[in-house]
């Protein structure tokens, strides 16, 4: 089969994964705290392999989508008024920890709410502690680390900032929150500022969202074309031999 068929096939299924990116982020275009996703792509090798036999097979053509990166620059501030809504003016992030798990997960979206933590004192008693969480059983954690219990829900909390020395590669995990890479190194204090009854908007461009699903459109179309002229060259070549 003609190299050409599968080079545009394959350009044509990474199309698509280009469009589901760009669609992921029109979608989350009103999310808070939402970052952007940038798609990166890379040339597949052209040289051959050996194969059974000493038998040169191609290791592939065309490109593919080798990954996802995340643009974590900061989004416009919402004014909401609400009592726990908090959003963070320059880097950082906010801190959650997950008791069913252990697991700290970071955000940039501030929409919290108070719930009930319920602990066992040290001696053994069963007690009650209001926390500020964002109401899907993680808590949020204060500028010294630790659990933010509310004693006040009416006072600024005393939310912490954390950051680490990169955020290349950081892994989303669902809900607007992310969990670091080796290479990210380890969490430290972060430098923002944190400001109450206000959200972070999604940092996304319309505009430029738009544009480049147009872009990955054509490229789709033209996928296709080539697919489509591959095959009627193959078609006319097998009539020529009978």
């Amino acid at each position: 089969m003609n190299m050409s068929f599968y080079t545009a096939a394959v350009g044509a299924a990474q199309q698509q994964d280009h469009l589901n990116v760009q669609a992921n982020n029109i979608a989350n275009v009103n999310t808070y705290g939402y970052k952007a996703q940038t798609p990166s792509f890379a040339s597949l090798m052209y040289s051959n392999i050996d194969g059974i036999n000493s038998e040169k097979l191609p290791r592939g053509s065309g490109a593919k989508m080798s990954m996802t990166d995340t643009d974590f620059q900061s989004g416009a501030i919402d004014e909401t008024g609400l009592a726990q809504d908090y959003a963070i003016l320059g880097d950082g992030f906010f801190a959650l920890y997950d008791p069913s798990s252990g697991e700290i997960s970071y955000t940039r979206d501030g929409s919290f709410t108070l719930s009930q933590y319920q602990r066992t004192n040290a001696d053994g008693d069963a007690e009650t502690d209001l926390m500020l969480s964002d109401g899907q059983g993680r808590f949020v954690l204060n500028d010294r680390g630790a659990l933010l219990t509310v004693t006040d829900p009416e006072a600024d909390q005393p939310v912490g900032v954390f950051d680490f020395s990169s955020t290349d590669g950081m892994v989303r995990v669902g809900d607007n929150r992310f969990v670091p890479a080796n290479k990210d190194g380890q969490v430290r204090f972060g430098t923002g500022t944190v400001k109450r009854g206000v959200l972070e908007a999604s940092n996304v461009d319309l505009a430029q969202e738009i544009t480049k699903v147009i872009e990955a459109q054509r490229s789709f179309s033209y996928a296709l074309k080539m697919v489509e002229t591959s095959d009627e060259i193959e078609t006319t070549a097998n009539g020529l031999r009978t």
